[in-house]
C-alpha cells in the first residue's frame, strides 16, 4: 500500500489511546489543566464511574473566544514558551488532552476568562466541533464530557466495573490534592458523600493536605524529612515502619508538583526501608522533590505518568539519605495505631449484668468453687484494713515467677544480690518506664509517667541484637565461639550447596561451616553474641532465606538479611521468664538503641496506652 496521511478524526483517536485510558486519565487532564490556569477552587464531579458523565470547574483565569477555538485542537497550547521541550513549567503542555477526549465523547468547554463581559462555550462530539458562542459564567471554566467512548465502544469492555473506575478518580484527585495544598477540592457524585480538602490555612502547610488525605494516623506516625543536594531539594514526611501495607500504594511520589510512578524513586524508598521491614510490607510516604527543568525529563510518558531523571544516582542517594535520616530521628517510636487498636479491643461492651450476679459464681474468678468461701473472707478481711498504696512501697525487685500466695510487696531495701540500676522512681521517667510485671512469659508490662508501655521481648531483643551484629560487622566481623561437638545439619543438595558457596561471608557473621557429604553440612563455629543458639534451626533457616534471595539485590543488602535471621535466633524467645533486672536492662537497652520501635520483620516491639484513654476505658473522662 502506499503511504499516506492518515484522516484528522483517526489521528485524534490514536492520541485518545494513548492519552484517555480509563475516566480517571480525563479527570487528570482536565484537573492539571485547571492548576495551570491559576484555579483556587476545583470542583469535580462524575456519574457511572465517570463514564456516564465527568463535570470539572474552577476558579482559575480563563480563555478568551480565540484560545477556545484552538484549545481543541491538537498540539496547541499556552504552556510551552517557544520549543523548548526541557524547560517545562507547567502540568500539561501537550495540547493533545481536550481533542483526544472529543473525539472519544461528548465534550463541552464553556470557559470566562477575566475582563470578558461574558463567557464562552464550544463543543466537540466524536471529533466535530461546532460553531463558538455566548455562554453564561461567572469566572473560571467549565469543563464536561459526556458518554465517554461513545465514539469507540470498543473500548467501554476494557473498562472496570463503575465503583472500581470511580475508585481510580479518588485515588487521582488525592494525589493532585496532596501536591497542591493551598487549593480547595470538592469531590462529588456517585451517590457518595462529598469529599472536600479545604485550602490549608497559611502556615499549616503540607502536612494539614496529607492529613485530610490520608488520615489523621499518618500524620500522627510520621517523620517529616528534608533535604537535598546539587540543585535537587526533597521534603515530605515518611510513615513510622509499623506504619506499613500490604502494596505500595500508599507511596505518593511527586516531581516538581507532578505526581508520578517512577521505578527508581520506589526503588529508593525500598532501600531505605530495607532495614526495617520485610519484603513483602510496603510503607507509607508522601515525598516532594523539586529539581531543575534540565535534569527531568517529563516527555518520556503520553499521560506524563513517569520521568526520567539526568542523573539517576543522584536522585537515588538524595532520597535513600532522607528517609534514612528522617527514620533515625523517629527510631524508638511505634506507631500509635498500635495503641488505639489496643484500647478499642479493650472497651467494654454494652451487655448489662443479670440482676443478682455475684462474681464468686463466675467461671473466670481465680481458685474455683473451692476457693470462693476463702476469696470471701479474705474480700471481707481486706476491706476492715486500712488503705495501702503501692506508691507507699517502691518497687525494686520482686519474682513474677513466685506462686501467687507467696508475693509480698517488698521493702525500700534493695535485694542484696541485686545489680545497682535504676529505682523504680527514676525508672518511670525514662522513655519506656519501669518494669512492672511480665505476663504470658512473653510480654513486659511497664509503668511511665503518664501511661502504660506493653512490650514484646522477642521482638525487641531481635532489634537490639541485629543492631549489635551491625556494629560488630563494621568493626571487622562478629566472634565466634567453637562447638564443642561440630553439629551436622542435613539440607536438601541445592540448600546446602547455596550455603557453602557463601561460607566465606557467613564466617565473617560468625557461622563456621563446611561440607559434610552430600547435602550436609557441618556446623564448627557460631556467632558469640547469640550465646546458646539452636544450630540445626538456623542453618536450615538460612538456607530457606537463601532459596529467595533475588540475586539482582545489592550484596549488602542479602547480607543484611543473613544478621537479621541469626539475630532472630539470639534474641530472647517468647515463653521464657525473666527476672525484674532482666526486664528493666533490656527496656534501658531499647532505649539506646536506633530503630527499636519495630523489629527486623517490621512489626512494632511495643505499644503504649497514655493515662487518659486507659482512664476512658473506666469512665473517668
Amino acid at each position: 500500500m502506499p503511504i499516506r496521511q492518515l484522516d484528522p478524526a483517526v489521528v485524534n483517536r490514536i492520541a485518545a489511546g494513548e492519552v484517555v485510558e480509563r475516566p480517571a486519565s480525563v479527570v487528570k487532564e482536565l484537573v492539571e489543566n485547571a492548576l495551570d490556569a491559576g484555579a483556587r477552587r476545583i470542583d469535580v464531579f462524575t456519574e457511572g464511574g465517570g463514564r456516564r458523565r465527568i463535570a470539572v470547574t474552577d476558579d482559575g483565569s480563563g480563555m478568551s473566544r480565540a484560545d477556545l477555538a484552538l484549545a481543541v485542537e491538537r498540539h496547541a497550547t499556552s504552556k510551552l514558551d517557544g520549543d523548548d521541550l526541557l524547560s517545562i513549567r507547567t502540568l500539561g503542555f501537550r495540547g493533545e488532552a481536550l481533542p483526544s477526549i472529543g473525539a472519544v465523547a461528548r465534550l463541552a468547554v464553556t470557559t470566562r476568562q477575566t475582563g470578558e463581559p461574558h463567557a464562552w462555550t464550544i463543543t466537540v462530539q466524536g471529533g466535530v466541533k461546532s460553531e463558538i458562542e455566548p455562554a453564561a459564567l461567572a469566572q473560571g471554566t467549565r469543563v464536561e464530557v459526556r458518554d465517554l467512548f461513545f465514539a469507540t465502544p470498543a473500548r467501554l469492555k476494557f473498562l472496570k466495573t463503575e465503583r472500581t473506575e470511580a475508585e481510580a478518580i479518588r485515588d487521582v484527585v488525592r494525589r493532585l490534592a496532596m501536591s497542591r495544598p493551598e487549593v480547595a477540592f470538592t469531590l462529588a457524585g456517585e451517590g457518595r458523600t462529598p469529599v472536600n480538602y479545604a485550602a490549608a490555612l497559611p502556615g499549616a502547610g503540607r502536612l494539614a493536605r496529607l492529613a485530610d488525605v490520608l488520615g489523621p494516623d499518618f500524620a500522627a506516625n510520621a517523620v517529616e524529612l528534608a533535604g537535598g543536594r546539587e540543585g535537587l531539594a526533597i521534603e515530605g514526611y515518611a510513615g513510622l515502619p509499623t506504619l506499613s501495607r500490604a502494596n505500595a500504594l500508599g507511596q505518593y511520589l511527586f516531581v516538581n508538583g507532578r505526581a508520578v510512578r517512577d521505578k527508581l524513586m520506589v526503588g529508593a524508598v525500598r532501600a531505605a526501608y530495607s532495614d526495617y521491614l520485610p519484603r513483602d510490607r510496603h510503607p507509607v510516604v508522601a515525598l516532594f522533590i523539586a529539581i531543575e527543568m534540565r535534569e527531568v525529563d517529563v516527555n518520556v510518558h503520553p499521560a506524563k505518568a513517569e520521568v526520567r531523571f539526568r542523573d539517576a544516582g543522584l536522585m537515588r542517594a538524595t532520597i535513600v539519605r532522607a528517609l534514612d535520616e528522617a527514620l533515625a530521628r523517629g527510631s524508638g517510636r511505634a506507631a500509635s495505631t498500635g495503641g488505639a487498636a489496643t484500647i478499642m479491643a479493650l472497651r467494654r461492651t454494652n451487655e448489662v449484668r443479670p440482676r443478682g450476679w455475684d462474681w464468686r459464681h463466675s467461671p473466670a474468678r481465680p481458685g474455683g468453687s473451692a476457693a470462693s468461701e476463702a476469696f470471701a473472707a479474705a474480700g471481707a478481711s481486706a476491706l476492715a484494713q486500712p488503705a495501702r498504696h503501692l506508691d507507699d512501697h517502691p518497687q525494686t525487685a520482686f519474682d513474677v515467677g513466685a506462686p501467687a500466695a507467696d508475693l509480698r510487696i517488698p521493702s525500700d531495701e534493695p535485694a542484696p544480690d541485686a545489680p545497682a540500676t535504676l529505682g523504680a522512681a527514676d525508672a518511670i521517667d525514662q522513655p519506656l518506664g519501669a518494669a512492672r510485671a511480665q505476663l504470658h512469659e512473653t510480654y513486659i508490662v511497664a509503668q511511665t509517667r503518664d501511661g502504660v508501655v506493653i512490650v514484646d521481648q522477642h521482638a525487641a531483643h531481635e532489634r537490639i541484637v541485629y543492631e549489635r551484629m551491625k556494629v560488630a560487622l563494621e568493626a571487622g566481623g562478629i566472634a565466634r565461639q567453637s562447638l564443642l561437638i561440630p553439629e551436622i545439619v542435613e539440607l536438601d543438595e541445592a540448600d546446602a550447596a547455596r550455603l557453602l558457596a557463601r561460607a566465606d561471608e557467613l564466617c565473617r557473621y560468625g557461622l563456621a561451616i563446611e561440607s559434610f557429604g552430600p547435602g550436609a553440612v557441618a556446623v564448627r563455629e557460631t556467632p558469640a553474641m547469640l550465646g546458646q543458639v539452636n544450630a540445626q534451626a538456623l542453618v536450615r533457616d538460612l538456607a530457606e532465606h537463601m532459596a529467595e534471595w533475588d540475586e539482582a539485590l545489592p550484596l549488602e543488602r542479602r547480607l543484611m538479611s543473613v544478621a537479621a535471621t541469626m539475630a532472630c535466633h539470639g534474641s530472647v524467645r517468647a515463653g521464657r521468664r525473666l527476672k525484674p533486672e532482666e526486664m528493666n536492662a533490656l527496656l534501658r537497652a531499647m532505649e539506646e538503641t536506633p530503630k527499636a520501635g519495630q523489629c527486623n520483620h517490621g512489626r512494632p516491639t511495643y505499644v503504649e496506652l497514655k493515662l487518659t484513654d486507659i482512664e476512658r476505658l473506666f469512665g473517668r473522662r
